[in-house]
């Protein structure tokens, strides 16, 4: 049997949920590439650090899928120790430890210095800025905040997070400048919420100077919002986009839901009148704007009459990007007092129709690029395409623009003018211009 040993190891970070945990991922990389750890991102190694969510139902299910896996591998010899951090062992450590006791140690979402220490390493505070990014290196993520304020009833990750926390500006510009040293050109700007950043530091919403002082680090040429939300919007940020040309004329404003009924059993603080208004704010002040957003079916108490309010607004207000999700009842959330009344079935339905109607949206918005040139950021090359963006899509969640690669030679990770010579739903096709 092999003995077991925290030495000379090879420690695999597996990475669950959201871009805020792919983050925090690289930040733990970063510490133990810095205490001289050999650290790899979901390939083989001895020990093992699963940063699980626990945000709904699906995502929790998939962390204790994964942790069971390695808890497998470790009693078969396969790995070593296995360790478990993140949201889901934040929110339910008690009852992990209990029903999975294999597992070496749990960790919460604020105890990074313990989980080092548990893999021989050391908290270095003066690592500011250092990651070992896992995205390609031409985009990663900049988590701006930590945690949120926001009463929202259906949502837990203020247990699993705390309150909102904003990170000062100069140590933000400072990570910008090393992220560009290390040829990224694209940043995207996630928090839980971006429109509370700099409430707690600099007494009021900051947002807007951020984006300038980012925009001036050399080498980044595209800044993207993801997450804001709608209550309170600091409008001075439309200025910024306008304004500033590294600013992508995009962003991602969860809504949730716009029947003013839901809209208050979800504890919003909105309307439909209210979100209607802003959104027709924000196509005013920056009329090329890419708006995507979220969109929570089968709420407790969303009637028919509900749902009908919501498909119908969907079809009138033709986001450019648009998902739907099917409510989950999460324990010690406001939401979770109320029945949970919606069928499953019914839940899905309702979201398979949105995303339908969604779907013909987009491949009517796609059709009017056609003929169309934009300034796109190659990504990847797959199969016999190279695959790239454009400003108004994120990564992962948006359209992609595919260039036949027999027609000519794209770098990955620089930008390149594509004329658009065909779309589909949710993909664009493209033939080189200039790179």
């Amino acid at each position: 049997m092999r003995t077991k040993t925290l030495k000379n190891n090879r420690i695999n970070v597996v990475t669950l949920g959201c871009s805020k945990n792919v983050y925090d991922s690289e930040v733990l990389m970063g510490q133990l590439r810095a205490n001289n750890k050999e650290v790899v991102h979901e390939e083989e190694g001895n020990v093992v650090v699963i940063n699980t969510c626990g945000f709904i139902a699906n995502a929790k299910e998939e962390s204790v899928n994964t942790i069971l896996e390695y808890v497998q591998k470790k009693e078969e010899g396969l790995v070593d120790k296995v360790f478990v951090t993140g949201c889901l062992s934040e929110r339910y450590k008690p009852d992990l430890q209990k029903e999975i006791p294999n597992v070496d140690q749990y960790f919460g979402t604020t105890e990074l210095p313990s989980l080092l220490k548990a893999l021989g390493a050391d908290y270095k505070h003066e690592l500011i800025g250092e990651r070992l990014t896992t995205t390609p290196k031409n985009y990663a993520y900049l988590k701006i905040a930590e945690g949120c304020d926001r009463p929202c009833s259906f949502c837990a990750i203020p247990i699993m997070r705390g309150k909102h926390r904003s990170t000062p500006i100069e140590d933000l510009v400072t990570e910008a400048e090393k992220l560009a040293a290390t040829g990224v050109k694209e940043l995207i700007l996630i928090a839980q919420d971006l429109t509370y950043y700099g409430l707690d530091l600099y007494k009021k919403r900051n947002l807007a100077e951020l984006l300038r002082k980012l925009a001036a680090v050399d080498g980044i040429e595209w800044i993207r919002l993801h997450y804001a939300f709608p209550t309170g919007f600091p409008m001075d940020v439309l200025e910024v986009m306008r304004e500033e040309p590294k600013i992508c004329n995009y962003i991602d404003i969860p809504l949730q839901h716009i029947s003013d009924n839901i809209l208050k059993s979800m504890r919003r603080g909105t309307t439909q009148a209210k979100t209607t208004k802003l959104l027709e704010e924000f196509r005013e002040a920056v009329p090329n704007m890419a708006i995507r957003t979220t969109l929570i079916v089968g709420y407790p108490g969303e009637t028919e009459e509900d749902y009908q309010t919501l498909k119908q607004w969907v079809t009138d207000m033709r986001f450019e990007r648009l998902g739907c999700f099917t409510y989950s009842h999460e324990e010690n959330t406001n939401a979770y007092q109320l029945e949970d009344d919606v069928p499953e079935e019914v839940k899905m339905e309702r979201a398979n129709e949105i995303m339908a109607i969604q779907s013909q949206i987009s491949w009517e918005l796609n059709q009017q690029k056609i003929g169309k040139q934009f300034r796109v950021l190659i990504d990847r090359k797959e199969g016999g395409y190279f695959v790239g963006r454009t400003e108004y899509d994120s990564p992962d969640v948006d359209n992609e623009v595919l260039i036949n690669a027999e027609e000519g030679y794209l770098r990955t990770g620089e930008f390149c003018q594509i004329e658009i010579t065909g779309a589909e739903d949710f993909d664009l096709y493209g033939k080189i211009v200039s790179s």
